[in-house]
């Protein structure tokens, strides 16, 4: 029998990954943290602003979410680095 868990965390280290290594075109820094439960602490370098994003899997697929109210598809990772550059910026739309 496989093991889920191991399962379930690689997918989810695997999405926060990928969005990860989108941030450094947006100005943003992230890290992953968590081993086994993997999240991404993400800050704008001039703003000092950050959050920490997790992975979740949901009824229409793997979701992101962050504070304050963040909601994204994890297949959308260029509109979340989007939506996480104004949520970090000191001028947000």
């Amino acid at each position: 029998m496989p093991d889920v868990t191991s399962t379930y965390t690689q997918q989810r280290r695997t999405h926060l990954e990928t969005l990860a290594a989108q941030l450094v075109e947006h100005g943003l820094v992230g890290r992953l943290l968590g081993g086994d439960n993997p999240m991404l602490w993400v800050w704008h370098p001039t703003t000092g602003k950050q959050t920490i994003i997790f992975a979740t899997p949901s009824k229409d697929g793997w979701q992101f979410l962050w504070s304050p109210n963040g909601q994204m598809s994890a297949d959308a990772t260029a509109r979340t680095v989007q939506l996480l550059r104004d949520a970090l910026s000191d001028n947000p739309p």
